[in-house]
């Protein structure tokens, strides 16, 4: 009896053990998929041309450019802006009419926020074929560092080798995909011309590069995609050629979403498109943002704030905001934000940007640069004068 027992209590305690732990096969516990992250809003930030003449390169203290914009610029989930010089650390620096950056110059930007920059426009051959080279070297480093990080950095305009053809980049975020394209229209010299993204100004080579266009984005499927485009036009000119804003047209019929344009150093108008049929402005040509920062303007004319080389010493950061549902939705371009900055030289002989807005005149006044007040604030009018077109085709 005393064995039965025994027997029917292990019995029990097998049974329980079956049911409590259930035989599996050898292969490994399916692991549950993670969902990327998505965020429903995306925000841009376009500036302008970043430039070192020698009053800026001079400065012991890189980062103070930027202590104003920073929080604006970091703010965003991708800030752009042009360099406008090759970054060579095997030269000096050098200012007009051939220029060369040190990376811990461009490097403080990336600091202060900016991860996406062209690398193309009339001065990124100025140390000819290996002054490319060597910038080529430092944005590979530049993005290589930052890799895996929140806030990658990503260049475009410059080429390996001459036979490659124009390229671009493809930037992930947050369930968003943008497309980014860096061009130039305009040369001091045609040296090496070849390593760049170059397209001739010329009905035939702008032709071909529509052609490109349309094929990059049906070979890519994105959200936005953004041209930067270093344009055949005048400098410190704030009219729009009538020839390239129908240019501009096309290439958005191929399907770019926002032309990013500078040259100028000036800050020109802005442009919503859209069509009727849809509704609503899907669009945006931003013709020209100035220069971010530079020391064009050196001596500031308080007596005529109107003058046309006065316009080098202000530029535009414009926020864009673009919305969608979901992951797979069409993005709508939501709504923008204007920030017009402006260079400002303080008492020791630096440049700094600063924000062009009553804050900053009324520190002006605060500590008696009363020039500097009345300038500034005739300036803050003029700026906000710049024109905001809206386009049905």
């Amino acid at each position: 009896m005393k064995q039965r027992l025994i027997l029917l209590v292990l019995c029990i305690t097998l049974l329980a053990t079956c049911r409590t732990a259930p035989v599996r096969d050898n292969a490994a516990p399916a692991k549950q998929k993670q969902r990327e992250p998505f965020q429903e809003r995306l925000t841009l930030l376009f500036a302008g041309d970043i430039m070192a003449h020698k009053p800026n390169y001079n400065m012991s203290d890189y980062s103070s450019i930027w202590s104003d914009v920073a929080p604006l610029v970091s703010s965003c989930d991708f800030s752009f802006a042009n360099i406008e010089a090759p970054v060579d650390d095997t030269l000096p620096y050098s200012t007009f009419p051939f220029f060369n950056m040190r990376r811990d110059y461009p490097e403080a930007a990336i600091d202060a926020g900016f991860n996406v920059f062209s690398l193309v426009n009339n001065h990124s051959n100025d140390k000819e074929l290996s002054g490319m080279q060597h910038t080529i070297a430092w944005a590979e480093e530049a993005a290589e560092k930052r890799r895996g990080t929140e806030r990658e950095v990503f260049f475009a305009g410059l080429k390996k080798s001459a036979d490659e053809e124009i390229g671009y980049k493809i930037m992930r975020k947050n369930g968003w995909t943008i497309l980014f394209c860096a061009t130039t229209e305009i040369l001091n010299r045609k040296i090496a011309s070849e390593y760049m993204n170059y397209v001739e100004a010329t009905p035939s080579a702008r032709n071909a590069f529509k052609e490109r266009v349309k094929k990059i984005r049906a070979e890519n499927e994105c959200d936005i995609f953004i041209l930067s485009l270093h344009a055949y036009m005048p400098e410190y000119i704030r009219t729009v050629p009538k020839e390239l804003r129908t240019y501009y047209y096309e290439l958005l019929d191929c399907g770019v979403d926002v032309i990013w344009a500078n040259h100028p150093h000036v800050v020109l108008e802005r442009e919503f498109v859209g069509k009727k049929e849809e509704g609503r402005f899907s669009k945006l040509i931003l013709y020209a943002n100035g220069n971010t920062i530079s020391a064009q303007r050196y001596e500031p004319q308080f007596s005529a704030p109107h003058n046309a080389r006065e316009y080098t010493g202000d530029g535009l950061l414009y926020k864009v905001t673009y919305f969608k549902k979901d992951k797979d939705g069409a993005p709508i371009l939501e709504e923008t934000e204007a920030h017009y900055i402006t260079t400002y030289i303080t008492t020791a002989w630096t440049f700094v940007i600063k924000f062009l807005n009553d804050d900053f005149i009324d520190y002006l006044k605060s500590v008696e640069r009363h020039n500097w007040a009345r300038y500034i604030a005739a300036r803050k009018k003029i700026m906000e004068q710049t024109p905001v077109i809206k386009t049905w085709r």
